[in-house]
């Protein structure tokens, strides 16, 4: 669906004042190159000003690149964008795709005649979409008068009514609460399921990337550093797994030969380790008889954060 080779961008900006004016440039993508086949959810992850942004307005045609080739769904984005633009849905959780002052069934049916959806077929997703997203108590509400969670709600029913191939999600769950995330999350992995839509999200809240996508693409200053599985992400740069320890009685010593003890209260430790399970476990259990153990893996969020901070990936292998 997506193919980007060495795919460049450079802007130019101005610094200074009258006669000491001057330009700086700077390269916000360099040199990335990612393939992405048709029905699969990928996360694109980069802390501000990473190249993310940049990026994925090459892939919808509202930038043209400097260098490299980029192809979706077998198009050039800015050459063709009459045809890319139809076979695409985008949902910008600071933007709303919906007339401001209309009910929402009023911007629905007017996305109809934009995207020339033939009636029956608009009428059959708007029924879907309806019963999925829960729309129907606020389908004749203006989109002013909405929740966040609504206007989220109503604006990916508004990106997937006229069938796309691909769906561009930048922070869809951003300021939700719990419910309406599960709600939004629950829908995507539904719609990517059912209609093997395609899918690049681009968020910073890490419980979406965990639920939806197995594929994640890292990038920093402008360079793609990882793209593969989120599990070996977590296996490459994640921090020690844990083991959670239920005593059957009080453990006066709860050191354990091979084992990081990183907390011990009466009755209850808390262990580092890496690697498999099975035998942090059977040290445990012959150190004392226990009640109850849960093994805890490492945080995906503390995992991109380490990468962040700690400039991680730029050491290792993609």
């Amino acid at each position: 669906m997506i193919h980007v080779e060495h795919l460049r961008k450079t802007f130019t900006t101005r610094t200074g004042r009258f006669l000491s004016a001057g330009r700086r440039t700077h390269e916000a993508v360099r040199d990335v190159s990612f393939h992405i086949p048709r029905g699969e959810i990928v996360g694109y992850l980069g802390p501000n000003g990473a190249g993310k942004s940049t990026t994925v307005k090459i892939l919808t045609g509202l930038l043209v690149p400097d260098s490299g080739a980029v192809t979706v769904g077998g198009l050039t984005p800015w050459q063709d964008r009459r045809r890319h633009v139809a076979r695409l849905g985008a949902v910008f959780g600071q933007r709303t795709t919906l007339w401001w002052d209309l009910p929402v069934i009023e911007s629905l049916r007017l996305l109809r005649h934009v995207y020339r959806i033939p009636h029956a077929r608009w009428q059959e997703n708007l029924d879907t979409f309806t019963d999925l997203l829960d729309l129907r108590p606020f389908l004749h509400t203006p989109a002013r008068a909405l929740s966040l969670g609504q206007r989220m709600r109503a604006d990916l029913a508004a990106a997937l009514l006229h069938d796309p191939e691909l769906l561009f999600l930048d922070e869809p769950t951003v300021g939700l609460d719990v419910v309406a995330k599960d709600r939004i999350r629950d829908f995507i992995a539904h719609i990517n399921r059912e209609y093997e839509v395609t899918v690049l999200l681009t968020t910073h809240d890490l419980g979406d990337v965990e639920r939806l996508a197995r594929r994640v693409l890292i990038i920093d200053h402008g360079q793609l550093l990882f793209d593969g599985d989120l599990g070996r992400l977590q296996a490459a740069y994640g921090s020690q797994r844990e083991l959670h320890v239920d005593f059957e009685a009080p453990v006066e010593q709860a050191d354990v030969p091979g084992l990081t003890l990183l907390s011990h209260e009466p009755g209850r430790a808390t262990y580092a380790f890496t690697g498999a399970a099975a035998d942090p476990i059977a040290r445990v259990t012959a150190h004392a008889p226990v009640r109850d153990l849960t093994v805890r893996e490492p945080d995906i969020e503390a995992t991109i954060r380490r990468i962040y901070e700690g400039d991680l990936l730029r050491a290792g292998v993609r």
